[in-house]
């Protein structure tokens, strides 16, 4: 007869506690909805810098190109990409010398090579998408202390979503383990984010592996991984070399948000040595980014700068010149060509692609 008040009150302290946890999670999410929201892109800005010949001021907002023909450009840019077994298509993402987004751009502004031989580009876009997006949410004991904001973070990348996209989720510790298959209901992936607890070492090379065999099944011609993780691996099956093997094989965009501890306090082991290059390295090589926060509570923010700067980018299409279907990898580079007068722009894009075989 003692036992029915212990569950009765347990069961309304653990009420209570999750609706707290909810509600933070609502007025954090809230602040970074409108912190990217006050990120749209700004075409004034980077105008008048180009007549001063300098750079934009000192607001985190992506930069905008005045273009010559508005009308010529919004046609260009409304022009979807069409599908050609035949060409290579391109993600690139263009920020400027204090690392905000570039937008406005048009195709006379870049150049692409492959195995340093200029291409011809025949089609451009820098329109907003469908996208199929995986996450790998790091759910080992590391996280510990982490792990609520790190849902955060999850959360509000998928309040970004539009209709047509759609979401997969993975979590590891020991193992990997696939969560959710592609859906577009984003409360379902918050209720399952809420199951993923902190126990056991870190397999995510393993998870790695998992979401990147879940991208064949999505329906959407633009995919991305988003990884949060604190870094390092201590218990994957699977190589270092193996995954980045595969990463290059798939047209898949992987972004990375790396949840360190302070540089002093960091690198116990080898494998947290290794964890913030190891990011970085597997986001690079597919035109992503790595994204190390010190800082948990700017988790939801920086998670909603990526959900941004992928909707904000420019696809590239054009067919090689070399025609030789012999499966060796190509590799790519792409320049910028900016307007005179605009400050140092950079251009993020996949470092190259493994030609057809037949």
């Amino acid at each position: 007869m003692r036992r029915r008040p212990v569950r009765s009150a347990c069961f309304f302290l653990g009420s209570i506690a999750a609706l707290i946890v909810a509600v933070i999670a609502l007025q954090v999410s809230a602040r970074a909805q409108q912190n990217a929201e006050q990120n749209a892109a700004n075409p004034a800005d980077i105008a008048k810098a180009a007549a001063a010949g300098a750079g934009v001021g000192d607001t985190a907002k992506p930069t905008g190109l005045a273009s010559k023909d508005s009308k010529a450009s919004d046609k260009d840019h409304q022009r979807p990409i069409q599908m050609d077994v035949n060409m290579v298509l391109v993600n690139v993402t263009v920020t400027d010398s204090m690392n905000r987004l570039v937008t406005g751009l048009e195709k006379e502004h870049f150049q692409i090579f492959e195995e340093k031989e200029e291409q011809k580009i025949i089609q451009f876009s820098a329109e907003d998408v469908p996208l199929s997006m995986g996450v790998v949410f790091d759910a080992s004991g590391s996280m510990g202390n982490k792990i609520n904001r790190a849902r955060m973070a999850a959360m509000q990348f998928f309040k970004t979503a539009n209709p047509a996209d759609e979401f997969c989720l993975v979590d590891f510790n020991d193992s990997p383990r696939l969560l959710s298959d592609f859906t577009g209901d984003v409360d379902e992936m918050q209720n399952k984010l809420n199951f993923s607890q902190p126990h056991g070492r870190t397999a995510l090379l393993d998870a790695i592996y998992l979401s990147l065999n879940q991208m064949r099944h999505a329906k959407n011609q633009k995919k991305a991984i988003l990884i949060l993780s604190d870094g390092g691996d201590n218990h994957s099956r699977y190589t270092e070399n193996e995954i980045k093997n595969m990463v290059k094989e798939a047209d898949v965009q992987i972004y990375a948000i790396g949840i360190f501890e302070p540089f002093a306090s960091r690198g116990r082991t080898p494998e947290e040595l290794s964890g913030p290059s190891l990011l970085t390295d597997v986001a690079e090589t597919t035109g992503g980014r790595q994204f190390p926060v010190d800082n948990l509570s700017e988790l939801p923010d920086v998670a909603g700068k990526i959900a941004l700067e992928l909707r904000n980018q420019y696809v590239i299409g054009y067919r090689p010149t070399n025609p030789t279907r012999d499966g060796r990898w190509r590799k790519i580079q792409v320049r910028l060509k900016p307007p005179r007068g605009l400050p140092p722009l950079h251009a993020y894009a996949r470092t190259g692609y493994y030609a057809p075989t037949q």
